[in-house]
């Protein structure tokens, strides 16, 4: 079992960038994809960036060319930098490796106009 812990949410004015670390228990090297997800309040989970091991990427058409996945196998963490953000970005962020239903607790965003 590894856990999975998101930091660097808080709360930015329309424009503004973050970025989101997902600091692993274990190596994630093994993992082949790791991705970030969001839900924001009265919606369903969204994938947000998803990424493969040999580094492709994939992302929601709403984030692309504003949001960063990366991660660093030698630290153990998973990042998303999140530029240009929106209110409409506002949701809480989590990380994951889905395939083996590993999740973090997840971090809040929250975007003002």
């Amino acid at each position: 079992q590894v856990q999975l812990v998101e930091s660097g949410g808080g709360l930015v004015q329309a424009g503004g960038s973050l970025r989101l670390s997902c600091a692993a228990s274990g190596s994630i090297f093994r993992f082949n994809l790791m991705g970030w997800y969001r839900q924001a309040p009265g919606k369903q989970r969204e994938l947000v960036a998803q990424e493969a091991r040999g580094g492709t990427t994939i992302y929601a058409d709403s984030v692309k060319g504003r949001f960063t996945i990366s991660r660093d196998t030698a630290k153990n963490t998973v990042y998303l930098k999140m530029n240009s953000l929106k209110p409409e970005d506002t949701a809480v962020y989590y990380c994951a490796v889905v395939a083996l239903s590993y999740w973090g607790q997840g971090t809040q965003v929250t975007v003002s106009s």
